[in-house]
């Protein structure tokens, strides 16, 4: 099989974890979440969003987490940025790299950001401009690159077109979003092969809802194709608001476990893995949805 020798994991669990969690989950909680994740090895973990706190309370506090964790040497702490006013936001914190999004669904982007495709391309214009003075990196997500829960199917010529958008304004990584878990292992393929044809495979990630346990089977084919990058949601937390029945990412424990048992290099510890996403499920008072997770025992203290 041509499989990659090394895989970067994106942890996207607090803030796409958190962002949906229908209880307020306290600063203090959320900053202790985001250091047990950075001890286990992990070079990219998505912090927080500097969104609307109207849209999405639970995110309110995004510069009081963003200033108080841990930001350990050679790990990324990504924000995602919705707009010039949320990027002004992050720069009064200091974010080192944001984030971008869109969605490859006319209908998608005007529930979740109130605006067409290509209005959200134009409010990217100043964010990256301004990020760029700053030197400051940037990915990009594309939402609902196979379906959407308005519009279903979705062409990849348009999320390859996107994403070859997205990378010549200056995005070194586009995440493709499974955003409501439809993709099955052969779309995956052929999702990312298209894509592929207008972006390098260098500068693809995935990004797998396992809303209908599919998402693990897509990484792999994906992997073989020679992708590197996957995000991933430890205990398997998320949903998108925006979204009714999409359940969370693929689970984080879930992922390392299958990429260890390929012998693909990752960096990243899953015992102390399984022990941060066991301590969010207990703050959160709910279920993990990490198989992993559950079987694996505790790690000695």
């Amino acid at each position: 099989m041509n499989l990659p020798k090394h895989v970067k994991i994106v942890e996207v669990g607090p803030r796409d974890g958190l962002q949906n969690e229908p209880n307020k989950i306290d600063s203090a909680t959320k900053v202790e979440f985001i250091n047990r994740l950075s001890a286990t090895g992990l070079s990219v973990i998505e912090a927080t969003s500097m969104v609307n706190p109207a849209r999405i309370p639970q995110l309110a506090d995004a510069e009081v987490v963003y200033t108080n964790i841990n930001k350990l040497p050679g790990v990324s702490y990504p924000v995602l940025i919705p707009n010039i006013k949320g990027m002004e936001r992050a720069l009064t914190v200091g974010v080192k790299e944001i984030a971008l999004f869109t969605s490859a669904s006319e209908s998608f982007n005007q529930k979740n950001i109130n605006c067409s495709i290509t209005e959200s391309l134009q409010r990217f214009e100043p964010v990256i401009e301004l990020a760029r003075q700053q030197n400051i990196r940037i990915r990009a997500y594309i939402s609902c690159a196979l379906g959407c829960p308005y519009d279903g199917d979705v062409k990849l010529e348009r999320v390859a077109r996107l994403a070859k958008q997205l990378h010549t304004m200056g995005c070194y990584e586009i995440s493709l979003g499974d955003t409501i878990g439809v993709g099955t292992p052969r779309k995956a393929r052929e999702m990312v092969l298209t894509v592929a044809e207008h972006v390098s495979i260098k500068h693809l990630a995935v990004h797998f809802h396992d809303t209908r346990g599919q998402a693990l089977a897509n990484i792999f084919v994906c992997l073989q194709e020679g992708v590197g990058v996957v995000d991933a949601s430890v205990a398997g937390l998320g949903g998108c608001p925006y979204a009714n029945g999409a359940t969370g990412n693929v689970a984080t424990e879930d992922l390392l476990y299958m990429l260890k048992g390929m012998d693909i290099e990752t960096g990243v510890d899953l015992n102390l893995l399984v022990d941060a996403g066991r301590f969010i499920c207990e703050k959160l008072g709910r279920e993990n949805q990490s198989r992993v997770g559950r079987v694996l025992p505790r790690p000695p203290m």
